[in-house]
């Protein structure tokens, strides 16, 4: 039997496929990634821009996974209507939102030198 720590490896990792394979937003945010860090490699930017850009990759993931799994959790609870269902999900989505936004505004900050 596998160790309780390599499976929660295992957990993790098939989270992260179920919710690549089901989730639009979160194939969107890994392709965004994925530009990232290439613009990183290519336009050379600074150790620190680096870990900014790393960070803030991981965050809005993080944020977007979070967010698929409260949807899920209420969804699992009740197919009505309910102001506080919604309020749970709009709320979830707000932080995915702000992080996002954020991270946006950081990229323009680490690579518009690099264009003027």
């Amino acid at each position: 039997m596998a160790h309780p720590r390599i499976l929660s490896f295992k957990y993790a990792l098939s989270g992260i496929y179920q919710a690549f394979k089901e989730e639009p937003n979160l194939k969107i945010h890994f392709l965004i990634a994925g530009v990232v860090l290439i613009a990183n490699f290519y336009y050379k930017v600074t150790k620190t821009d680096w870990i900014l850009s790393l960070l803030l990759i991981g965050l809005v993931l993080t944020a977007e996974l979070t967010n698929t799994s409260l949807e899920t959790v209420v969804d699992s609870f009740t197919n009505e209507h309910h102001p506080g269902a919604k309020k749970a999900k709009d709320v979830s989505a707000a932080a995915v939102l702000i992080v996002t936004i954020t991270s946006v505004v950081v990229g323009i900050l680490i690579y518009l030198p690099y264009f003027i």
